[in-house]
């Protein structure tokens, strides 16, 4: 489950950060457009011009919206494989009372495996000191 976890932890992390490059990328190369008549671009020298920030690197509209469009494309992809990874998670399909009996289930497996391991060990300690005997019963010829 902690794998899983994991993944879905990773995966939103990259959304994330595809959320950042998406805002970057349209921050950096959208291009100016002026709303109204009365609208001016000014630069930081204070003239008017249409290159109003030396950070923005204007594409061709076409290029723009394609890069807009793979971007939103990827968005969506690790959108949908969040929802996969959601899915995935144990618990979504059971009820609380079916969780509640399949861990009291596992305990009572956990109860059978320590009764096992406590009866291996005794045998164990048993062979062990069977083994013990006949090496200090061994006499040099």
């Amino acid at each position: 489950m902690a794998d899983r976890l994991t993944q879905l932890q990773d995966a939103a992390d990259q959304l994330a950060q595809q959320f950042v490059a998406s805002l970057y990328y349209v921050h950096k190369h959208h291009d100016y457009a002026l709303l109204s008549p009365t609208d001016r671009l000014v630069t930081k020298n204070g003239g008017n011009t249409a290159q109003a920030d030396d950070d923005i690197d204007p594409k061709p509209a076409d290029v723009f919206k394609a890069g807009q469009r793979e971007l939103a494309q990827d968005l969506i992809l690790k959108e949908q494989e969040i929802e996969y990874l959601i899915s995935q998670l144990p618990g979504l399909e059971n009820s609380e009372k079916d969780q509640e009996q399949l861990i009291k289930q596992l305990e009572e497996e956990l109860k059978a495996a320590e009764v096992e391991r406590k009866e291996a060990v005794k045998e164990k300690e048993a062979v062990l000191a069977k083994l013990e005997s006949v090496i200090r019963s061994v006499k040099r010829p």
